[in-house]
């Protein structure tokens, strides 16, 4: 009797030595691990850098702005009377696309160019200084690739067959950068208003100006001058008052179609006449003296009335910044 009771008890035992290993285990498996902290917080910053990247490629976006805006000021600084008749130059009607000798012809309508690149000016006398419509065109799409933005961005520039390349001369280095370069002045159709004037150094794309023309602007003259294109007339300010001479000037701008002439005088010379170019104009010269005053443009309608004098538009930057 006393035998089966110890054997009873040393089965009882064993019986709960094995229920606590059991329910030990059970335990452990209901509880859960400890949360691999380390790996949770690498997952945190790597979604955190993924949304800081997406934001920032949005701000980008957002502060892509165009590289210049049309610009206006008063006007000041006085001006003798411009009496001097004008000098014979190269122009054109409005609506017409000259083409140079031996190349084909550009649209006479379409203010846009070709697929592959830019339309042609309406004459060949605005392509000066031996710049070629090919090199003008290759400066043009250096400076659209270098300096425009994203496609559909505020700084999209847009391709070289949007525009009508309107002037292209020399344009002078100062004591910073001595070396000459091109000036490229192209323009889009009217209704986009868009200009730009690229700088070219060496093949290579050194800066541009853009803007553009607002056709329904409350009291907007017959004759706009491009507020931006100060850098085509005007040496660089770091050689203010002392410029290299004889310097090549140009002006551009937008006419309606009411004005049948545009004059530019620089200077004491002899005014020049404009090319008008499907709603622009565009006029070169070469200065031979020291000026303190921006070039003085006129406009005639096609009975030879004065129709437009920068001297009384308040919007033209009159005295050379």
């Amino acid at each position: 009797m006393n035998g089966s009771g110890e054997q009873m008890d040393r089965e009882d035992f064993g019986f709960e030595e094995r229920m606590r290993e059991l329910l030990a285990e059970d335990a452990y498996t209901i509880r859960p691990s400890a949360a691999p902290y380390p790996a949770i917080r690498r997952r945190g910053l790597a979604e955190r850098r993924r949304r800081v990247a997406v934001t920032g490629a949005a701000l980008l976006t957002l502060a892509a702005v165009p590289v210049g805006a049309y610009a206006v000021a008063g006007g000041n600084g006085g001006r003798s009377a411009d009496t001097a008749a004008p000098k014979p130059s190269v122009g054109a009607p409005h609506g017409t696309g000259g083409t140079a000798s031996g190349s084909p012809s550009a649209p006479a309508v379409t203010p846009g160019g070709t697929a592959s690149g830019p339309a042609r000016p309406a004459t060949d006398g605005q392509l000066l200084d031996g710049v070629t419509f090919a090199q003008a065109s290759d400066g043009l799409k250096e400076c659209l690739n270098a300096e425009g933005g994203p496609p559909g961005s505020l700084a999209d520039l847009g391709k070289p067959e949007d525009y009508r390349i309107i002037l292209a001369i020399r344009s002078t280095g100062d004591t910073n950068d001595s070396g000459d370069g091109v000036y490229v002045a192209a323009v889009k159709d009217r209704t986009a208003g868009r200009w730009v004037v690229c700088s070219v150094k060496g093949g290579v794309a050194s800066g541009i100006s853009t803007g553009s023309i607002d056709d329904d602007a409350p009291g907007r003259k017959p004759v706009v001058v491009d507020g931006n294109g100060e850098q085509l007339y005007r040496q660089s300010f770091v050689d203010k008052g002392n410029w290299k001479l004889p310097f090549r000037w140009g002006v551009i701008g937008a006419v309606e179609t009411s004005v049948a002439r545009v004059t530019v005088s620089y200077g004491d010379d002899a005014p020049v006449t404009a090319a008008l170019d499907h709603g622009w104009f565009a006029a070169a010269g070469m200065l031979n003296q020291q000026v303190t005053l921006a070039p003085h443009v006129k406009g005639y309608d096609a009975l030879g009335k004065l129709v437009y004098d920068s001297d009384e538009d308040t919007t033209y930057r009159r005295t050379l910044s």
